[in-house]
């Protein structure tokens, strides 16, 4: 099996090359270590070879990991937020990969109210239609952002989206460009307390077309930690 430190050399070679081939420089890009179903000592021994954002699906397992990982590291949340977690997404998370509501949003707002602090968020949309899929449709992002620009404890930093999986990353290359473009018309408006900064997309097994259509974030599991071994209780 190979290591993270190998794993990792791959990807940011992979990561180079990608963004070489759009003409941007690898540095524009974050690297996020997704660690679903990772064990605390695997997460350190990525942190040791220079890891230092790292995304988890669900709040849960967030909670038990976060304390065991004594390392200063940024951790977002990249999978679907409940409300009733809000709470403590608040408290574990540095980046929220995934509003995608009003009334999340405001219950984020009033959770933060109570902690006296201010959260980031990247607005999810759903920008390949799929019923599976979370998120706010593309044509609705705007009014979305109208709406959550009101709450003063949340800044909106951006976007994220998801592509509909397949065996072929090029198939993701549509949805990506979308998404991209979406993010370009929404970052010419002035909203309070939204800017567009991040977009996050691109996944293990298409993050180099996620980096030709402009991703600046990837999240990236299984290309770092190789595949998952377990469940974790």
């Amino acid at each position: 099996m190979s290591s993270i430190a190998d794993n990792l050399g791959i990807l940011q070679d992979r990561i180079a090359a990608a963004a070489g081939r759009a003409g941007r420089d690898p540095s524009e890009i974050t690297v996020v270590g997704v660690t679903k179903n990772v064990e605390a000592q695997r997460i350190a021994e990525a942190v040791a070879v220079g890891i230092r954002d790292f995304g988890e699906n669900r709040v849960q397992e967030a909670a038990k990991k976060i304390p065991l990982v004594e390392a200063d590291v940024s951790w977002h949340l990249v999978g679907h937020l409940q409300r009733n977690k809000a709470k403590q997404a608040v408290e574990l998370f540095s980046l929220i990969h995934s509003l995608d509501s009003a009334r999340l949003a405001e219950e984020l707002n009033r959770r933060c109210e109570m902690a006296d602090c201010v959260i980031d968020l990247l607005l999810q949309v759903n920008v390949s239609g799929e019923d599976t899929k979370f998120g706010i449709p593309p044509e609705m992002a705007r009014d979305a952002l109208l709406e959550m620009a009101k709450y003063e404890r949340l800044r909106v930093c951006g976007l994220m989206t998801i592509a509909p999986y397949s065996d072929d990353p090029e198939d993701a290359r549509p949805c990506f460009a979308r998404a991209r473009k979406l993010w370009e018309d929404l970052g010419k408006l002035s909203i309070s307390n939204v800017r567009m900064d991040e977009l996050s997309m691109g996944m293990s097994g298409d993050y180099e077309v996620a980096i030709e259509e402009g991703a600046t974030i990837i999240r990236v599991g299984t290309a770092i930690f190789g595949p998952r071994r377990r469940e974790l209780s």
